[in-house]
């Protein structure tokens, strides 16, 4: 069985690449998780985890994210991708929302953190916080947008 993670970081980047690959590799690189082996998972954030500017990684290991991504190659395109975070009480779960798109940063993140508060409703539960990270790209000719939670422990 695996550990539960207890540390989570918001990324985003973005990037054009000779390759829909390459542009999707290149964004991870700027969001500072390119060296990694995502597994992506679901979206539910362990309750108690706490919040870091950043991940102590090493290249080639695994590592749990909940992202959203986004890839086109129709020049002059903005595309864009977001995740959030809905955040209660402290001892309790949260969750992750993931949302890309053909639009811009606002629109990203309107849309993911009312995805966010809806999923607290369904939950009937009180949102105390939403966190959101976003990135937007104006393709030039291959060009990706990466939003991701990664969990850590």
């Amino acid at each position: 069985m695996l550990e539960t993670p207890k540390k989570f970081t918001l990324v985003s980047g973005s990037a054009e690449g000779p390759s829909r690959l390459n542009a999707f590799d290149n964004a991870l690189l700027a969001a500072g998780i390119g060296n990694v082996n995502l597994l992506r998972v679901s979206s539910i954030l362990p309750p108690k985890a706490i919040l870091v500017p950043h991940l102590e990684i090493i290249p080639g290991q695994l590592l749990p994210t909940a992202y959203g991504t986004i890839t086109s190659d129709l020049a002059g395109e903005k595309i864009a991708a977001a995740v959030a975070v809905g955040i209660g009480e402290e001892d309790e779960y949260g969750v992750i929302m993931e949302f890309s798109g053909r639009c811009g940063r606002e629109e990203a993140e309107e849309t993911v953190a009312e995805m966010a508060r809806a999923a607290f409703a369904q939950r009937k539960r009180t949102l105390k916080t939403v966190l959101v990270q976003s990135a937007e790209h104006q393709v030039e000719s291959i060009g990706c947008a990466f939003a991701a939670v990664a969990l850590w422990y």
